[in-house]
């Protein structure tokens, strides 16, 4: 294990480990790398897609939040943040993902995170250097004060881009 400020890093091949303190497990989200993709968006100088696990894909076809309908129990997001580049292949000015910046999470279990309108946040950075990552704040309700301007949502900012 490799020490860091801010908490323990993990090598890349040992994410599953890591765990925010008193929070979401970076396991819980295994396999999030082949979740379908919900959107894509750039925030500042980073890239992100968003993910979805099977569960919020269906949820999201069939209208939620929009709908009125809340995400069900079982829901998991990731959003992948890479730092924006410049492409140095592309003839026409474009910007691609650069070195990994960190992975975001979230998990809807209403019986767990009553707390957090029902919504467990996790964050993790990453070092690409060492293709580490550690986990940032504590507690499952780290995104939480964040996310309460999107409510009416379901705590959701991502709507599902249409296809």
């Amino acid at each position: 294990m490799v020490a860091s400020l801010g908490g323990p890093a993990v090598s890349a091949q040992d994410k599953c480990t890591l765990k925010v303190p008193n929070g979401l497990a970076f396991a819980e989200f295994r396999g999030f790398e082949d979740w379908p993709t919900v959107a894509v968006s750039q925030t500042g100088d980073l890239i992100e897609v968003i993910l979805a696990n099977p569960v919020m894909i269906e949820a999201y076809r069939a209208g939620a939040p929009d709908n009125g309908q809340l995400f069900p129990d079982g829901s998991k997001l990731a959003k992948i943040h890479w730092n924006a580049k410049k492409s140095a292949e592309s003839p026409s000015p474009t910007i691609v993902p650069g070195a990994l910046h960190d992975i975001d999470f979230m998990v809807r279990d209403s019986k767990r995170f009553p707390d957090s309108g029902g919504w467990g946040y996790a964050q993790f950075d990453s070092d690409p250097a060492s293709g580490s990552f550690t986990p940032v704040g504590s507690g499952a309700d780290c995104g939480y004060a964040c996310h309460t301007i999107v409510k009416a949502r379901d705590y959701v900012f991502t709507a599902y881009g249409k296809r």
